[in-house]
């Protein structure tokens, strides 16, 4: 994690000394640590400006009465985000790069937005690549691979799951999002177009500037969403529906017992 670490660094006070041990803390446990001193600000806007220039994740202050003042203003809640989902292994079918550079214009446009990328990193050289072009980009994050049941609550509080894969066949992170009832947004590919179809269970997009039209759609017509999800759960109740599958597979079980007793 990216953090702007905020303390009084003055020198020879009991403050500075706190601040660099706990800024070796956190670099050893791996994270980034921006430091900079509370006295050089005199807005939560200067605050707010250096967080996105920096592209920060988080914001830690120090000393209570400077650092915490100037914190206080600037929106940190988690309800005015929105967040989009893109799950998937880190290797190039799944193109995990293709909409990086127009949401990151996008994010600059409205900070609210962030593309989230979770998945395993299965392909170590395209990983390498991944995690360099995303530390670039603002508005856009990587997260590892994480338990089912964690995923599932990701999913949960996004605002949309992505797919921008090249080619699929059938997408599980797709079937699950309509199944948690949120909105898909996928790449228009043979495999997805099978599973989605256009303004009823999900939305389609053929390049990363239409995916950032149909994004912009989803956020502004509430119906939209509403009617996506509706359909989109009762999709997958109808067609995927596990309890279905549970007793398709014993069906099977059942009449490879008869022809083997036969």
């Amino acid at each position: 994690m990216r953090l702007l670490f905020l303390a009084v660094l003055r020198p020879h006070t009991g403050n500075a000394v706190t601040a660099q041990r706990v800024r070796a803390h956190l670099e050893a446990a791996g994270h980034v640590c921006v430091l900079k001193d509370a006295f050089d600000f005199e807005s939560p806007s200067e605050i707010a400006n250096l967080i996105l220039a920096e592209n920060c994740e988080a914001a830690l202050a120090l000393h209570l009465y400077r650092g915490g003042r100037l914190l206080q203003e600037i929106n940190h809640s988690a309800d005015n985000l929105h967040i989009f989902l893109l799950i998937c292994g880190l290797r190039q079918v799944k193109d995990p790069l293709y909409l990086v550079d127009a949401f990151s214009e996008w994010h600059q446009e409205e900070p609210s937005v962030y593309l989230v990328i979770a998945g395993p990193e299965v392909d170590p050289v395209f990983t390498r690549e991944v995690k360099a072009k995303v530390r670039r980009a603002a508005g856009v994050r990587l997260i590892g691979e994480m338990p089912q049941e964690d995923l599932h609550a990701v999913v949960k509080n996004c605002f949309a799951v992505v797919n921008s894969s090249v080619s699929e066949g059938m997408s599980a992170a797709i079937l699950e999002a309509m199944d948690l009832e949120v909105p898909v947004l996928a790449r228009n590919i043979p495999g997805n177009a099978a599973v989605v179809k256009h303004e009823v269970t999900g939305l389609l997009f053929s390049n990363p500037q239409e995916f950032v039209h149909l994004a912009k759609r989803l956020l502004s017509e509430p119906a939209l969403e509403k009617e996506i999800v509706v359909n989109g759960r009762e999709y997958v109740r109808r067609y995927h529906s596990w309890q279905v599958e549970r007793h398709t597979y014993q069906q099977l079980i059942r009449k490879l017992e008869g022809s083997t007793e036969d």
